[in-house]
């Protein structure tokens, strides 16, 4: 059969061919021909040579890649896989000659090459891999230990806790896995969307890849082969989220210069000699940076060296991750994840999976479920995942892997929103527990609402619900069964397109600790007239974070004005000096998002370093209301709106209004007290209906195509924006076919 391309209404690729080889081939020419500019920049970004065109703003990434050995652990990883597992490596060739000739035809069509002075470059075999590294080295967050020591030397031990919480620099998801016995068709469903920073074009590619072995939906990352995150393959499907465990370790280490070299103390009290060279960073309209690479026994120096960090503080940390150390990604995972038929399938190819760790949740039509870790954590001292520690101390060793951590479900349902749970023993700081308590709650109707809006059922206001508490779409009630959304033990049950109103439920109960806060003013008798107006909304307000709600505006405007002045107290004086920390960390360490990510802690805490906190949300209430007296019509999208990230900024770009927050299930991220702007956000959106796969749906946040010229370039915003999703369609014969290769 001659492979083929074909589309749906929506742009995307369905690809089939008849064997593994041919359809890789055809999965890298379509993924260049979509995303040539955008695999032009993951290449380079990979290679730590984006300075060359897109100049100084890039510097500090290519030095940190070069540094940190992307480029050349990629290499050894594809080497160790075409040694162990030789047909996986002949696959990922497959894709990369498809890369290449796509890149081949469309690079010169393309307006970004021509805008940047660039012609398409030529990918290696390996550079899939490189491309998933530089995706995820910062994924697992290591500098947050620069955080942890730093706020622990400045404050006090402390300040550990009192600051742990997840924040805008970490990558993370919701996942839930509900069973057959809560469901409208008895076969499960798995939903979800991952967190990451929102790029145009996505992050995320919507793919079909069919031959004689395999008929696989799912989204797949650009740049790599397969489908390794979220998949569908009719009998089985899957799905992940962030782990947060800590497989990263920052090593303290004593180096020397001599004669021959530099060397670096070891655990044994021995002087070794390290490997070291010099690479040049090319930079567009500047001179070149040259970079010291150095490794010791315990990885690549990422910051400092034998002269210390640039303001001559006497540090050099070497970074420890598994792939550099068992040169394995566990890309081997990938073509079996295709050709899973069973959990039993996925749970076996997950087994060999690496990097990064993640939680999976699968489900199969025989009613398997599957709730996992999946990926490589070292078993070493507790100091490692604390805090930085002495490379020429003793204890500090890897002397193992950590078994993966396995569970069940609870009433029929598994959720997983990088809180604490399945991965506590694997992790040091994980998110609040906000989202997943959420989702839980809508999933069992614990709250009194219906679930799939937010919206009670009890009043009739929302058009869904009667005086009698009917489901307003049928009459019946949602308690007995009847309607297909209870069973007989009051269970809400669901159907695949309910679970878009979970994916957009806007509730944000991490409030709670600041509006406790205005609630206890001890004089609000004091406060001005709009102050005082501004306190009794909040106080009323249902705590939702919606685009069209001023309440919500008004809530952030408080917040913001406290976080500001949290940071800019004399207690946090000495982590406000941004420390000489390579700039690519400097997200981990900045004071005000820190502040106004630990916020509840902040104001729960019984005792924070002398802090009249009362007095600070009194003067912070006063500045609102006084800036939204001038602003009164605001409403929370005006300033809450989408900032993706380009690679060659359109400084004319307004990006739309968005409703949630980060501890909303509608997680889009901005920075408290900095920016209402949201930079991450859910890049992708999906239910795996195991009954019908064709009644899967899924969104990603612009469209299929990285081409501005293409009319599948933006075309799923304006749902991605609603909350709506798009349907997944199998049916050949609905498709439109592009083309043979």
């Amino acid at each position: 059969m001659t492979t083929e391309i074909h589309r749906d209404a929506w742009g995307v690729p369905h690809l089939s061919a008849t064997d593994t080889a041919a359809l890789a081939r055809a999965q890298g020419l379509v993924t260049a021909r979509d995303r040539s500019w955008q695999l032009e920049v993951e290449r380079h970004r990979a290679q730590g040579t984006s300075a060359s065109f897109l100049g100084p703003e890039a510097v500090a990434w290519d030095v940190f890649a070069r540094r940190v050995r992307l480029d050349d652990t990629a290499r050894r990883c594809f080497d160790r896989l075409t040694e162990r597992h030789p047909e996986t490596a002949d696959w990922v060739r497959a894709y990369v000659d498809g890369v290449n000739e796509g890149l081949a035809e469309e690079g010169s069509h393309t307006p970004e090459f021509r805008r940047a002075g660039l012609a398409p470059g030529r990918w290696e075999p390996w550079t899939p891999l490189a491309v998933w590294l530089s995706t995820h080295i910062l994924f697992a967050g290591f500098p947050a230990k620069l955080w942890r020591d730093r706020a622990a030397r400045l404050l006090g031990p402390d300040a550990v806790g009192l600051f742990a919480t997840d924040g805008p620099a970490t990558a993370g998801s919701n996942g839930w896995l509900v069973a057959g016995t809560r469901t409208t068709t008895g076969q499960a469903l798995i939903a979800g969307d991952p967190h990451r920073f929102i790029e145009e074009p996505g992050v995320y590619q919507q793919i079909r890849l069919a031959c004689d072995e395999f008929d696989v939906v799912g989204i797949a990352v650009p740049g790599v082969p397969g489908i390794a995150h979220f998949g569908h393959t009719g009998a089985v499907a899957w799905a992940i989220t962030n782990a947060m465990a800590d497989y990263q370790d920052l090593y303290r280490e004593r180096l020397r210069r001599t004669g021959a070299g530099v060397e670096a103390l070891g655990p044994d009290g021995t002087w070794r000699r390290i490997a070291r060279h010099t690479e040049l960073v090319r930079v567009a309209g500047e001179k070149s940076v040259e970079v010291e690479i150095l490794e010791t026994d315990r990885g690549p120096i990422v910051a400092g060296g034998p002269e210390g960090l640039d303001d001559g503080t006497p540090l050099a940390l070497a970074l420890r991750y598994p792939p550099r150390v068992t040169e394995d990604l566990g890309f081997q995972a990938l073509l079996p994840l295709l050709h899973a038929r069973r959990v039993a399938d996925v749970d076996a190819a997950l087994d060999e999976w690496a990097e990064p760790v993640n939680v999976v949740q699968a489900a199969d039509t025989e009613g398997g479920l599957l709730h996992r870790v999946a990926g490589r954590v070292p078993v070493r001292s507790a100091a490692n995942g604390t805090r930085l520690v002495a490379a020429w101390e003793p204890g500090h060793e890897w002397t193992g892997w950590h078994p993966a951590p396995r569970a069940g479900l609870t009433d029929g349902i598994a959720v997983m929103a990088n809180q604490r749970g399945l991965a506590t023993p694997l992790g040091v700081e994980f998110a609040a527990p906000y989202r997943a308590d959420r989702i839980r709650e809508l999933l069992n109707g614990e709250d009194g609402r219906d679930g799939r809006n937010g919206k009670s059922g009890e009043d009739g206001e929302d058009g869904r619900g009667d005086e009698d508490g009917r489901d307003g779409r049928n009459g019946k009630s949602g308690e007995d069964g009847e309607d297909g959304r209870g069973d007989e033990d009051g269970k809400v049950i669901w159907s695949a397109p309910d679970m878009a109103a979970v994916h957009t439920d806007t509730r944000l109960a991490s409030a709670e600790a600041l509006l406790d806060h205005l609630a206890a003013l001890d004089d609000p008798d004091g406060l001005t007239a709009t102050a005082a107006d501004l306190r009794e909304r909040l106080l009323r307000w249902d705590r939702r974070m919606d685009a069209d709600s001023r309440d919500a505006h008004a809530y952030a405007a408080v917040r913001g004005a406290l976080v500001r002045r949290l940071a800019a107290h004399p207690a946090f004086a000495a982590l406000t000096a941004p420390p000489a920390y390579p700039e690519v960390f400097l997200p981990w360490l900045a004071l005000l998002p820190r502040i106004g990510f630990a916020l509840e802690h902040l104001l729960r805490a019984e005792e924070l370093y002398g802090i009249d906190r009362p007095a600070l949300v009194r003067e912070a209430l006063e500045e609102a209301a006084t800036a939204l007296a001038a602003e009164s019509a605001l409403r929370w999208g005006d300033t809450h709106r989408l900032a993706p990230w380009r690679a060659l900024p359109d400084p004319s770009y307004e990006g739309p209004a968005l409703s949630g927050d980060h501890d909303c299930v509608l997680c889009t991220t901005s920075v408290p007290g900095w920016t209402d702007l949201a930079a991450r956000g859910p890049a992708a959106r999906y239910v795996w209906d195991l009954a019908r796969r064709e009644d899967s749906l899924w969104i990603v946040p612009h469209g299929a195509s990285g081409r501005a010229d293409s009319p599948h370039h933006h075309d799923q915003l304006p749902l991605w924006l609603r909350g709506e999703l798009a349907p997944v369609v199998t049916d050949w014969t609905r498709l439109t076919k592009e083309n043979d290769v």
